[in-house]
């Protein structure tokens, strides 16, 4: 039987980001802080129920584009959600993301990854 892979690298903590599901809690980010970027908004908020998890939603209406556009904007959000979260984001936070029309969907992958990564810090209050 062949090893068992992981894509996380040696030494690097793994934290599952749980999805938001709830209209409740979208609702809820969209009172709190918020920070926006060229390709992007993000609302972010610190829960205070003692629970470290970070938890994340993403959305993109319809001005975004059509069904085809809003999707491919929400895989790529999700994606590097995935990748900058789990060492930016701060615990018992929860973040929404999202997508702006005609940017989300297009711009290149690193200046997405930039601009969550930019989001993030200012809405911490690190920059």
């Amino acid at each position: 039987m062949p090893p068992a892979f992981s894509c996380v690298a040696e030494g690097t903590p793994q934290e599952k980001l749980v999805v938001l599901r709830k209209r409740g809690d979208f609702l809820a980010a969209a009172r709190a802080r918020r920070q926006g970027t060229g390709s992007m908004m993000v609302q972010g908020r610190e829960r205070h129920d003692g629970d470290a998890t970070i938890r994340v939603g993403y959305t993109c209406s319809k001005k975004v584009g059509n069904a085809v556009t809003r999707n491919r904007a929400k895989r790529r959000l999700r994606a590097i959600a995935r990748e900058v979260l789990p060492g930016l984001a701060l615990p018992g936070w929860d973040y929404v993301l999202i997508g702006r029309a005609g940017e989300t969907a297009v711009q290149p992958y690193d200046a997405l990854r930039h601009d969550l990564a930019q989001a993030l810090r200012r809405l911490g209050g690190q920059g």
